[in-house]
């Protein structure tokens, strides 16, 4: 298999489930720049689906613009900035092998965490903790959401523990995460990913992601999603495990 056929084997996939996760099987998508990783490198995997990840961030934000609280973002924001600041002079810094490492010890905890979840274990702030614990969680929600798209979970630690309701939950969600993929968007060009050919393949990768997304609404309401995440989370532990051997090897 050549390497463009490859790619779009891996990246139809990974684009598929980002779609899924946008549509309601949150979580998912976590699985995307992994397997991506698999073809391209790390940096290249990400700044393709950054634009996916715009393009799908309109329908929410436009869906949820008048439910959010201010107060977790206005907490949570600058430290997404300084968050994401340090993966870029990470990825710029280092060897593509350390972003690849880096990129698989994050799935590999990512999918630990969540099947550790699903099984009821908690890692929680306080309802009630100060704002700058937001904004450190902050930090290291922009950190591995540049790094890898991955910033749920640093995010759902001191967000999920303050009761909102769920409008107000998924309205404030989707506005964080919209913003912090825009202010990735300096990060990325100054990395010199934002090339024609990287371009091309995220315009390529659109239809799927809208399809998929309006799939994902559709089947939220039809089938559990606990029947996937399991084998997702599992996935995704397999995947960051092959990463982090490439990178070493």
């Amino acid at each position: 298999m050549n390497e463009s056929a490859l790619f779009f084997a891996l990246a139809i996939p990974a684009v598929i489930l980002l779609g899924l996760s946008k549509g309601g099987f949150v979580g998912m998508g976590a699985l995307s720049l992994p397997i991506m990783a698999l073809a391209v490198s790390p940096v290249r995997a990400a700044a393709i689906l950054l634009p996916v990840l715009i393009v799908q961030d309109v329908v929410g934000v436009w869906a949820f613009r008048r439910s959010w609280n201010g107060y977790i973002l206005a907490w949570m924001l600058p430290g997404s900035v300084i968050g994401i600041a340090l993966g870029w002079w990470y990825a710029a810094s280092v060897s593509e092998d350390a972003v690849l490492g880096l990129v698989g010890a994050i799935s590999v905890v990512f999918g630990l965490y969540r099947l550790w979840v699903e099984r009821g274990g908690r890692i929680a702030a306080p309802a009630r903790s100060p704002g700058w614990v937001g904004t450190l969680l902050g930090v290291a929600s922009g950190f591995t959401s540049q790094i890898a798209h991955a910033g749920q979970p640093p995010y759902q630690v001191w967000v999920l523990p303050r009761g909102l309701d769920r409008d107000t939950l998924v309205g404030t969600t989707a506005i964080f995460f919209a913003a912090t993929n825009w202010l990735k968007v300096p990060a990325y060009w100054k990395l010199g990913q934002f090339t024609q050919a990287n371009l091309l393949a995220s315009a390529s990768l659109v239809p799927v992601a809208i399809g998929s997304t309006l799939a994902g609404v559709w089947l939220v309401r039809r089938v559990s999603p606990a029947r996937f995440y399991t084998a997702i989370y599992v996935l995704m532990v397999l995947v960051g495990a092959k990463l982090v051997f490439d990178a070493l090897i």
